[in-house]
């Protein structure tokens, strides 16, 4: 599980689409404030497919930053 702190662009010269998951999202109040948390979970095939796979986090600061990334690729208003 990890708090996002911060987004860096990276450059990258090979992209592969990932098989399609859901995501499971909850937020709570934490000592510093709001947070978003998004969990993904094993696909059926795995051995324990209903075993949190990766937890992310997102506070206010990096969901806005986050927000802006979207706005800016998918030109989200």
């Amino acid at each position: 599980m990890a708090l996002i702190e911060n987004f860096v662009r990276q450059d990258k010269e090979r992209f592969k689409v990932h098989e399609a998951i859901e995501a499971h999202v909850c937020s709570f109040e934490a000592e510093g404030g709001r947070v978003l948390q998004i969990d993904t979970y094993g696909r059926g095939t795995r051995a324990n497919p209903h075993k949190i796979s990766q937890s992310v986090q997102l506070d206010r600061r990096s969901a806005g930053q986050l927000y802006e990334i979207l706005k800016a690729e998918f030109g989200f208003k």
